[in-house]
């Protein structure tokens, strides 16, 4: 009897340990939870604000409307804009989302995947008034999201992911393959703005200056004067028609 009970202890303790392991194991390697909305006390201290729960929509609209955009969904931990779904809604079910609240001088971390072929973008200081600007794009800079392998974009200059799209090209293609993770930080502080992907430091330039005026006017966004003016907007995501996925989205206001 004392065999038995000791064995019987000896396979509890095995099963016990083999769940940990596997616990561990979907945790290191990312598994989508919603813990991804979450702050650590050491961010919260640092004045991190968490812009996604991991669990719904709730501190995004989409542009210039209400309500967010049925094709955008807070799925397994991820904000998805679900492109395909738009097949089955109106027009209006789709559009980019934008932050309830408007940031100045900010840093900005998350992760995005995106679909083969896919497009996408980040974009800020972005001026919702949809009377003046129909599209956000007319008023918020963009760091470019694409499947640099897949998407024709990539073979135009300063449109591959990770660019300040259209007005400079990233240092280097640091982009996972498609499918995969890639991490964004954005920081824009007093005019210096800076971004980096998957920790390479990829673009680095001055807002608002002469410099800034003629990017600009050599760019495609030449055609709308009130782009790249704005100093305090709305965070962006887009739209362009392709699945494409958001996590870990946080900011921390300078």
């Amino acid at each position: 009897m004392h065999k038995l009970s000791t064995i019987f202890f000896a396979v509890i303790v095995f099963c016990s340990c083999n769940s940990s392991k596997i616990n561990t194991m979907n945790t290191s390697s990312g598994s989508m939870n919603s813990s991804s909305g979450s702050l650590s006390t050491k961010e919260k201290n640092e004045g991190w604000q968490s812009l996604f729960d991991g669990q719904t929509t709730n501190g995004w609209h989409g542009y210039g409307r209400q309500s967010v955009p049925k094709a955008w969904k807070a799925e397994n931990g991820t904000l998805r804009l679900d492109g395909a779904s738009k097949k089955n809604y109106t027009t209006n079910e789709g559009g980019d989302i934008v932050t309830d609240e408007e940031f100045d001088n900010f840093d900005l971390k998350m992760e995005w995947k995106i679909s083969p072929k896919g497009n996408s973008g980040i974009i800020f200081y972005v001026k919702e008034d949809t009377v003046k600007y129909e599209r956000p794009y007319y008023t918020g800079p963009e760091m470019q999201v694409l499947d640099n392998a897949g998407h024709a974009d990539a073979k135009i200059f300063k449109h591959k992911a990770g660019d300040l799209y259209d007005l400079i090209p990233s240092t280097k293609d640091a982009t996972k393959p498609v499918g995969e993770w890639n991490q964004v930080e954005i920081i824009s502080n007093n005019g210096k703005l800076d971004f980096y992907l998957n920790g390479v430091h990829n673009v680095s330039t001055t807002m608002w200056d002469d410099n800034w005026r003629s990017m600009i006017a050599a760019s495609k966004f030449k055609a709308w004067p009130d782009f790249g003016t704005f100093k305090k907007g709305r965070i962006d995501l887009q739209d362009h028609g392709d699945d494409v996925w958001f996590r870990n989205i946080k900011i921390k206001r300078l």
